[in-house]
């Protein structure tokens, strides 16, 4: 294989995806994984890193991280999933994606190995990661959990510090029908006399990971028991935030708007005090300057991202019970005249957790992403009346915006979510 579309058409079709096959591409081990790293001489060993789970805010938490490391001068890899435009989206350093060339050469050089032991299309990912981010000599990296922490394929790292940002209800056909076993799996990452921070707490879950800690010896902190977040304003671009703890009151401005992010920045400002600890020099010039342009620094989107603001098109990849609910607080803080919503969903997502919180006074545009695992349109509609939500079965995901752009009006709002899969056909389409 001698190009890029070559290769990555290649990771696709031969090798299971999540995003495309649910849950018989999740593997219950690190077998797989571990095989593919010792080929490699177990890159990850080279590196210092940061792991970061959770149900909602683990990528937002990663971006804020990796874009305050880097602008504090250290080279700075970032691995994150799923990507939205461009399979290089997963892995980057300093904000700049993995060459093409990386890629097809760790595939070629690889692909006897990717044959014989047949990973999942995110072992194999995790593992070129891992390659990369040695071969580059990065100083840290950021390393996101694809789906739950115990089995996950990055739980083969040694961090110097662990963050869980958020539990909530998620892929319980993988990691638990309750939020204690769901909590039971992301404490899987709590490593031995490795610092864990504890984002959110909870009276349900707080006992699950205080336990795991003790038994790992490992200290926890429980950030918003230290560090208060108040936000201050927000416009568009841009939100101000009040940050409180034992000795100081500050302010800081996040260019990520969503409410959300009031509880991920108590998080990652408890890992960057941890990670001050242990040697990272950080300034508070360059604290606030990363804060402040997180996008910019690492390429993030799809998280309470304006498209336009002629019509107002407004993308949040939010598709779980608390995801929507924070989508929900989002627009009540929002004045509009009329509501717009293109939703999509997967066929394996439980609705039960989202249609109940969606707004019964919006107008749906529903559709179907382009993927074998997403719900059909229709089914969509018949599942969402049940709830009191109605609207227009458009089909394509490009062909529901299309519609509701149709209907908008001056004053009017349209918000584009449901799944990860609707804002990322909006963003290629955009792009």
């Amino acid at each position: 294989m001698h190009t890029y579309t070559e290769v990555i058409d290649y990771l696709y079709s031969r090798l299971p995806m999540f995003t495309r096959d649910g849950a018989s591409a999740y593997k219950k081990d690190l077998d797989r994984t571990i095989a593919l790293c010792e080929a490699l001489g177990n890159p990850q060993e080279k590196f210092k890193t940061i792991h970061v789970a959770g149900t909602n805010g683990k990528g937002s938490s990663s971006h804020m991280l990796a874009a305050v490391l880097a602008s504090a001068g250290y080279k700075t890899g970032l691995y994150t999933s799923p990507h939205l435009v461009d399979f290089r989206e997963r892995i980057r350093i300093n904000g700049e994606q993995i060459p093409e060339q990386f890629v097809v050469e760790y595939v070629n050089s690889q692909k006897e190995l990717i044959e014989e032991i047949q990973p999942s299309f995110f072992e194999a990912t995790v593992a070129m990661a891992f390659d990369y981010f040695a071969k580059e000599k990065v100083d840290i990296a950021i390393i996101e959990v694809g789906l739950g922490g115990r089995l996950d394929s990055t739980n083969i790292i040694s961090p110097e510090v662990c963050l869980i940002t958020n539990i909530g209800m998620d892929h319980m056909n993988l990691l638990g029908d309750t939020l204690e076993e769901i909590a039971a799996e992301k404490a899987g990452i709590i490593k031995p006399h490795t610092p864990i921070v504890i984002s959110e707490s909870n009276a349900i879950t707080a006992p699950i990971f205080n336990s795991k800690a003790k038994q790992e010896d490992a200290p926890i902190i429980f950030a918003d028991q230290k560090i208060a977040a108040l936000r201050l304003e927000r416009n568009a671009l841009t939100q101000r935030l009040q940050i409180i703890n034992d000795t100081d009151t500050i302010e800081y401005i996040l260019d990520l708007t969503g409410s959300y992010q009031i509880k991920n920045i108590v998080g990652v400002l408890a890992v960057i005090e941890q990670i001050q600890g242990k040697g990272f020099v950080i300034s508070d010039e360059d604290l606030s300057y990363a804060l402040a342009n997180v996008q910019k620094l690492t390429g993030f989107q799809g998280r309470w991202q304006t498209l336009s603001t002629d019509p107002l098109v407004i993308c949040d990849t939010g598709h779980n019970e608390d995801g929507i609910k924070e989508v929900i607080k989002n627009l009540n803080e929002i004045s509009y005249n009329a509501l717009h919503i293109v939703i999509g969903a997967m066929r394996d997502k439980d609705l039960d957790h989202m249609l109940p919180y969606l707004p019964k006074d919006a107008t749906y545009y529903f559709s179907q992403p382009d993927m074998p695992r997403a719900m059909e349109a229709n089914e969509l509609s018949e599942k969402a009346k049940v709830y009191g939500l109605y609207g227009k079965v458009s089909g394509s995901v490009i062909h529901a915006l299309k519609d509701a752009k149709a209907a908008y009006q001056k004053g009017d709002l349209i918000f584009v979510g449901g799944s990860n899969f609707v804002v990322a056909e909006i963003l290629q389409n955009l792009k």
